[in-house]
């Protein structure tokens, strides 16, 4: 069991809320508004908690489910309260014709959390090639970055406590790719696909299965 804290009240925080509880985690909602929090907790259920926003989070883990352009002001805003934590940053930054990425460098939302984020405290991306309809009832690999090893470990854990399989594609400069990722499922959902009831992932194939 994990305790992890939501910040946020939107889709994701609530789809990613209901399956942190059936995994047998448990799970504090935070929201600028505090009625928001309180009825997306009640809505829950499980003994999901409300916590005031800009305190400090009651979970190990944090993840920050805002849109990506409140992300770094969130994390900002709550400063030393965040020392310590495991900040997951799950946000697309993408474009307005959903095409390409917000920010022009070879940057990251994850990367700026890291620079906004108190001493102590670990960033770790995941979850932002998971599409929300498949994060609700699907079982899809979860990719994920971080420079650190044990936040890494302990997100994974947190992942496989979803029934979901975990895959650390490297440090946190690779959080960059995976927001690139989300641009190509944007793409797939758009054009070849068709929908977004899919999922990126990774197939191994059997040794010798290529001859």
């Amino acid at each position: 069991m994990t305790d992890i804290s939501i910040i946020g009240t939107g889709n994701m925080a609530r789809t990613l809320g209901a399956r942190a509880l059936a995994g047998g985690n448990t799970v504090e909602v935070m929201g600028r508004d505090r009625a928001k929090s309180a009825a997306l907790a009640q809505a829950l259920g499980g003994g999901a908690t409300t916590g005031e926003w800009g305190t400090v989070p009651a979970g190990d883990i944090v993840i920050v489910a805002l849109l990506y352009d409140g992300v770094v002001p969130a994390v900002a805003q709550y400063g030393d309260s965040l020392a310590g934590k495991v900040i997951v940053d799950i946000s697309n930054p993408f474009n307005s014709t959903f095409d390409g990425l917000a920010h022009r460098e070879e940057t990251s939302i994850a990367r700026e959390v890291a620079k906004a984020a108190p001493a102590g405290a670990h960033v770790v991306k995941a979850f932002n090639t998971v599409f929300r309809r498949v994060l609700e009832t699907g079982r899809p690999d979860v990719f994920l970055a971080g420079d650190d090893a044990r936040a890494k470990a302990r997100v994974s854990a947190f992942v496989e406590s979803l029934g979901l399989r975990p895959l650390d594609v490297g440090g946190l400069k690779m959080a960059h790719w995976l927001e690139g990722a989300g641009v190509v499922a944007v793409g797939l959902a758009n054009h070849g696909v068709g929908n977004v009831d899919f999922a990126l992932g990774v197939t191994e194939l059997p040794v010798g299965a290529n001859g």
